[in-house]
């Protein structure tokens, strides 16, 4: 049986200030109970969910809450940071998962579709009614292929990394506070802090102090070479789970596959939770559990236990997948929580 294990902030010092990053950790063993009644806040039901459907990881336990703080409604633009040795395949997957969120016209894939899965994060709302936005795209990319600050990195260095890149002499990144997510991508041969003992991933916002500027940002590496079995389940499985067999990867990159269901995690939380004051659950906000928190192993319909849920095979490379993206891409993302239904939801689930 997996545990629910929320994410957590864990704590660095600097210049006597805490930095709290909200954490993507995996594998999550999982307890949940499965209520197929839907229910609804402010009174007002999801038009795109129908009551036949069946979803996972309701609990009574679950007190989501809006704490009065800014959501992302202003359109996204994605700035990856490319730190390390990457290898032009690996970045064409990532790219595509991101375009495959707010697909151009005439690019949308077949359901269910990466878009649809985005659907459930837009639900929440800030405090005027508007809604997260339906807009997220690919923005300009940094390469840092000579590891700028070094191969053992902090999560204090990360937000340096930012300033190195949106300061650079040749071709910065852009500077967006409103609706710029920079997002720093680490090779297998780079070391995080907690990486594969802790966490897989992780969102916050830089200090002025550090970067000159307040911009959200989140970290996730590739574990391919590192710890798959921890940061790339279900590509790969702990010896603590016996006569589980590896799902295959649906791009055939076991790290990098992985890596999209972790981007898809820390987008929909920053998306929710930019400055850790608005969507989570607890009462401790130094700890806050997210909306991808509350579904972590859950990507289709029964998911729990040490089992991913329902998922979808592709009949041509064997890979498992729950989302289409476009250019005939695959992947496997793990579901967010739904606030009118107050489950685990994704465009893939089943109907009873």
């Amino acid at each position: 049986m997996r545990l629910v294990v929320s994410s957590f902030l864990l704590f660095l010092v600097f210049t006597g200030a805490a930095i709290h990053a909200a954490e993507a950790w995996r594998p999550w063993p999982t307890l949940f109970l499965n209520v197929t009644k839907p229910t609804t806040i402010s009174g007002v039901p999801d038009p795109n969910l129908g009551s036949s459907k069946k979803y996972e990881g309701s609990s009574e336990f679950v007190h989501l809450r809006y704490h009065m703080g800014p959501v992302l409604t202003a359109n996204i633009t994605v700035h990856p940071i490319w730190y390390g040795a990457w290898i032009p395949s690996q970045k064409r997957i990532i790219r595509a998962f991101i375009r495959s969120i707010t697909p151009s016209t005439g690019a949308e894939a077949p359901a269910p579709s990466v878009a649809g899965w985005w659907k459930t994060v837009r639900l929440y709302t800030d405090q005027t009614g508007s809604n997260i936005t339906a807009v997220v795209r690919l923005g300009s990319e940094k390469n840092d292929r000579r590891y700028s600050h070094g191969k053992r990195l902090t999560r204090l260095s990360v937000q340096s990394i930012v300033r190195t890149a949106v300061s650079a002499r040749n071709r910065p990144l852009p500077v967006n506070p409103r609706g710029g997510f920079y997002l720093l991508l680490t090779s297998p041969d780079v070391e995080m802090e907690g990486f594969c003992g802790s966490v897989c991933g992780f969102h916050y916002f830089t200090f002025p102090s550090v970067v000159g500027y307040t911009l959200p940002y989140a970290w996730v590496g590739n574990s391919g070479g590192r710890c798959p079995e921890v940061c790339a389940y279900p590509f790969a499985i702990p010896a603590y789970v016996p006569g589980r067999q590896p799902e295959r990867a649906p791009n055939g990159d076991v790290g990098v596959d992985g890596m999209v269901s972790v981007i898809g995690h820390e987008l929909a939380e920053m998306a929710s939770n930019p400055l850790i004051n608005a969507w989570y659950a607890g009462g401790d906000p130094s700890f806050p559990t997210e909306i991808a928190d509350l579904c972590e192993g859950i990507y289709g319909t029964g998911g729990g236990g040490a089992y991913t849920g329902q998922l979808l095979v592709d009949g041509r490379s064997g890979g498992s997948y729950n989302l289409n993206g476009v250019g005939g891409r695959k992947f496997l993302v793990q579901w967010v929580w739904n606030p009118y239904l107050k489950y685990c939801t994704g465009p893939n689930a089943l109907d009873l």
